[in-house]
């Protein structure tokens, strides 16, 4: 039975290994972290899509159960004005909306099934470098270890060292601009928002929330801020990330700034994307979401587009005769729908962003209404929602 070395344990790792098994596959995942982190990415939105791969894994129901069912978000002003609603999953179909839930949920329910699967992973494995033989491929770990196997995957997210090896030139991430800080609060006597994510759209930032119906706040902020590492985030105490949010935020409507009086601790993040990588592939190396088309998380779709392409190549995979075949075929068909969503989200990103400026904040806000009237029906986004991966069509593969 053939093997496949998978670096990363997130989301399109475990993902990709559950589907190569289901193929025929033997496959182990790498992942850099000496543990699984609670709460590690605080929380994202798994779509429509999404769930569909996940169905294809008897996984759906599992993850619906912890998350918190979202087919709406509401967009509000920072005046307290509702500017639009707009569907999170396929327009006028609620009950296949989206669902928001904690990263290290997703994580767990995919490591809980390949534990039940008997799908190995090794903890503490940070990939240095890839060699490439005639008849397989080895990765050697910063620890000294090494691991063989007849192709490798890299799902080893925006940072990523299979990118580079399959491309030395290949483009580095794009800032946003933007920070992605959240957390997790609670706020006595606030209502749950069931089946609502509500974004508002302030003076001087962007904030969005929802409520669950135990009473715990889901929140994030959007702020503008120029390009700092990861080393200088962390190294910035969770008091004075509140106090600046709460500086931020103060002037905005009922429940912002009691969300952040509550909050006592801070994830920050940020926000890149790829718009577009050359090359996906080379030999017997290929990658796989964020690696080759991360995206910015305006649009909820990175880690439904991470559990396609998991789905698409184990397919691909499993019916082709050869690897190379299989590569070429999962870059040509997944490389323009990852593309236009990547393009999408950045647009939207760009809504977020504000200059402070009195006269842009009014504009912004006279004119999404506009663009958001009767969006709960339009269907120009459906296709997103909608994509299936043909896992059960064995038929000849795309020319």
């Amino acid at each position: 039975m053939p093997k496949a070395l998978i670096i990363g344990g997130g989301v399109a790792g475990p993902a990709t290994a559950l589907f190569l098994q289901k193929a025929g596959w033997n496959a182990e995942v790498f992942e850099a972290r000496p543990a699984p982190t609670a709460h590690g990415g605080l929380f994202l939105n798994v779509a429509t899509n999404g769930l569909t791969v996940l169905d294809l894994l008897g996984l759906r129901d599992r993850l619906v159960a912890l998350g918190h069912r979202c087919p709406y978000m509401e967009m509000w002003s920072g005046r307290d004005r509702l500017l639009g609603t707009v569907p999170n999953g396929p327009a006028g179909e609620p009950e296949r909306g989206s669902v928001v839930v904690r990263r290290d949920e997703l994580h767990a329910v995919l490591r809980d099934a390949m534990t039940e699967q008997g799908v190995p992973t090794t903890w503490g494995a940070r990939l240095e470098r890839i060699e490439e033989h005639a008849d397989g491929v080895t990765a050697h770990f910063a620890d000294g270890t090494s691991a063989s196997g007849d192709i490798l995957i890299g799902c080893d997210g925006v940072g990523s060292i299979t990118r580079r090896w399959i491309d030395p030139a290949a483009p580095e991430p794009l800032y946003s601009g933007l920070l992605s800080v959240g957390g997790f609060s609670r706020v006595p006597g606030l209502p749950p928002t069931p089946g609502v994510q509500r974004m508002i759209f302030g003076a001087r930032g962007f904030f969005g929330y929802l409520v669950r119906d135990d009473g715990e706040v889901y929140w994030f902020a959007n702020p503008t801020s120029p390009e700092l590492d990861r080393d200088r985030l962390r190294a910035i105490s969770d008091d004075d990330w509140l106090a600046e949010l709460r500086e931020l935020h103060a002037d905005d409507p009922f429940p912002v700034p009691q969300i952040l009086a509550a909050a006592t601790t801070v994830g920050a993040y940020p926000i890149y994307d790829l718009p577009h990588v050359p090359h996906w592939h080379r030999g017997r190396v290929v990658a796989v979401g964020d690696a080759v088309h991360a995206t910015s998380p305006n649009a909820g779709q990175g880690a439904s587009l991470a559990l396609e392409d998991a789905a698409t190549l184990a397919r691909l995979l499993r019916d082709s005769a050869t690897h190379e075949r299989a590569f070429s075929v999962y870059e040509r068909t997944r490389r323009p729908r990852a593309e236009e969503v990547v393009k999408y989200s950045r647009a939207i990103g760009r809504q977020k962003s504000t200059s402070g400026s009195r006269v842009a904040v009014a504009m912004r806000d006279l004119m999404l209404p506009l663009f958001l009237r009767n969006a709960t029906q339009n269907t120009r986004n459906n296709h997103l929602y909608n994509h299936r991966v043909a896992w059960d069509d064995t038929t000849a593969l795309p020319a």
